[in-house]
């Protein structure tokens, strides 16, 4: 358990504003994916990018250097276990199906496929411990409010948005939800043993870039080099984002649980993701009214599951 508690509002802010750099880190990866023809290596160049960062984030800091002290002695004496250190795998999961997908689907599909998996993932990892603020209580407010962000994926199914669009496009997104609330999890245990976000990041970010690297390699060598390499930079900045959005999310899941914090993090996904498709559309995409009742929904299930109904009742 942390020493120290984050005010409640502030914790679910952080946790909003890392969806909001996880819908935008989609759209970067995605459009870099269609740019280049090859969303595998997308995301190798996103994650790759972001290790390079980090690599000189921790050399430069007194943190990280200490952080990585302390890895290297967990690892030396067994006392971090090797499932805290990939966390990585979930995350180059996530940036491939970026890559692959949201050029696709756009980000609003993409995003409420995620919403699915986190929420199951995020219901069962809290009810059994496995996040770092230990077992959290699965109240019904919290069942309620998973429920209503289901309910905003299925109205996010309604109609001809999804038409055309292979399946796996659509199983991918909530497999990686499933991924990310594991993420979330493993990185804020890790987090615990090394003293430091910066480190449990950076461990991340090196198993998801060998990851990426070898399947990118794989991959051009059966298909062949990208068409065409694009010059704009913004194109470039996947890498970047997702360290921020990495290191919040190690930072803050001991002060929500796991649940919490994914359902905040949806939030801020769902409304930029409607902002995202309405100023860049995707062909075929649901109308804008039907974006907007499936982030009040969303929007409603945070509330209800985060609000203290006993507390407010006395």
């Amino acid at each position: 358990m942390t020493s120290h508690r984050l005010p409640a509002g502030l914790a679910l802010a952080g946790a909003a504003l890392v969806g909001v750099l996880t819908a935008v880190q989609a759209r970067i990866n995605g459009q870099l994916g269609l740019r280049l023809g090859d969303g595998l290596v997308a995301a190798a160049i996103s994650f790759g990018s972001g290790l390079v960062l980090l690599i000189v984030l921790s050399a430069i800091l007194p943190a990280g250097r200490r952080g990585a002290a302390r890895l290297a002695a967990g690892m030396r004496e067994r006392t971090i276990p090797w499932w805290m250190l990939v966390g990585g795998a979930a995350g180059a999961f996530t940036v491939a199906t970026q890559g692959l997908a949201v050029a696709v689907i756009g980000v609003s599909l993409f995003t409420v496929g995620v919403v699915a998996g986190q929420t199951l993932c995020g219901l069962v990892l809290d009810r059994v411990g496995y996040g770092p603020a230990g077992v959290v209580a699965v109240t019904v407010p919290r069942l309620v409010g998973g429920a209503l962000a289901l309910a905003a994926v299925a109205l996010s199914l309604v109609g001809d948005g999804v038409a055309g669009i292979p399946l796996w496009m659509l199983v991918m997104p909530f497999v990686t939800g499933i991924g990310i609330a594991w993420q979330q999890a493993t990185n804020g245990r890790l987090r615990q043993r090394v003293g430091t976000a910066l480190t449990a990041t950076l461990v991340n970010f090196i198993g998801g870039s060998l990851i990426l690297v070898a399947a990118a390699l794989v991959h051009v060598s059966s298909v062949g080099p990208p068409r065409s390499v694009p010059t704009e930079a913004w194109l470039y900045t996947g890498g970047a984002v997702g360290v921020v959005y990495i290191f919040l999310s190690a930072a803050l899941v001991a002060h929500t649980g796991v649940l919490l914090f994914g359902l905040a993090a949806v939030c801020g996904q769902l409304v930029t993701s409607v902002v995202l498709d309405a100023v860049w559309p995707r062909a075929g995409a649901a109308g804008i009214l039907q974006e907007v009742l499936m982030v009040t929904v969303a929007l409603l299930s945070v509330v209800v599951a985060t609000v203290p109904w006993r507390r407010l009742a006395r």
